[in-house]
């Protein structure tokens, strides 16, 4: 390869199938620059298919984990002291609004409701972002995307998005992808046989289909992915489920025994 070889400088797109119309919406949204919001369980997908849409557009992509514990400054910005001198150092959320990139704030109803509010004029169509302790209003630049993600069959009520939050995004719901579409995804990421994927595909919408009073989570398409790795590398796919999903959705022994039960009667026979 020369100096000049274009696979040098482009980095490789995400891998990402969409299911349904999700990737034209998120299309039509990022020409009007209208936020959006991403909706579904944790694992499906949205991280990635965020990563596969930013790099189609040709943008950068900064993620932001919300957690309780986060402020409007941990995504605005704040004054630090460096060499002896107070300077401004841009967050996130104020960087993306200057560069014109994609913004992308995972499980946003972990932080603070009164940070949640900072996004708001960015978010309709003033697309501007206020940085009150510089006593200046930031305008977005060309081609900078909102877009935020929740789990609303996580969340509890206390956990959840205004609706003069809401109302200014377009939304976007997520799923599990049917069997067909998570088994290549599986073949892709773990790098393991379709008959093993397949496997792993069936154990995955059978815990999902169980009844959830027992369990706060369901075996996610990121779960069945670190499984698929771990048989990748040698291990025997029982013991693979075992590690990456049994043991990782329940810490209850009798939950684990049925789940390791139910894991038994799908796998093939050997």
């Amino acid at each position: 390869m020369t100096g000049n070889d274009s696979r040098l400088l482009t980095p490789t797109a995400p891998f990402y199938r969409a299911v349904g119309g999700e990737a034209d919406i998120f299309r039509a949204a990022a020409r009007r620059g209208s936020p959006v919001l991403l909706k579904g369980p944790t694992g499906c997908g949205k991280t990635r298919f965020v990563e596969a849409m930013a790099h189609e557009l040709g943008r950068e992509l900064i993620t932001v984990a919300g957690h309780e514990d986060m402020t409007s400054a941990d995504l605005v910005g704040r004054f630090l002291l460096k060499g002896g001198e107070t300077v401004w150092v841009d967050g996130p959320l104020t960087r993306a609004v200057r560069t014109g990139a994609v913004c992308y704030l995972d499980e946003i109803v972990e932080a603070r409701q009164d940070t949640t509010v900072v996004i708001h004029p960015l978010a309709d169509h003033r697309r501007e972002l206020p940085i009150d302790r510089l006593g200046a209003t930031l305008p977005a630049a060309p081609g900078f995307q909102l877009v935020v993600s929740y789990n609303p069959g996580y969340q509890s009520i206390l956990k959840n998005l205004k609706e003069s939050t809401r109302q200014r995004f377009v939304a976007i719901t997520l799923d599990f992808p049917p069997a067909d579409i998570e088994t290549e995804v599986l073949i892709h990421e773990a790098g393991i046989d379709p008959s093993v994927a397949a496997s792993l595909v069936a154990v995955g919408n059978a815990i999902r289909g169980l009844d959830r009073s027992a369990l706060n989570e369901v075996a996610s398409t990121r779960m069945l992915i670190l499984a698929g790795g771990l048989v990748a590398e040698g291990l025997e796919l029982r013991h693979a489920i075992q590690s990456a999903v049994v043991e990782v959705l329940s810490d209850d022994p009798d939950v684990i025994r049925g789940l390791g039960e139910l894991v038994d009667a799908l796998l093939p026979r050997r």
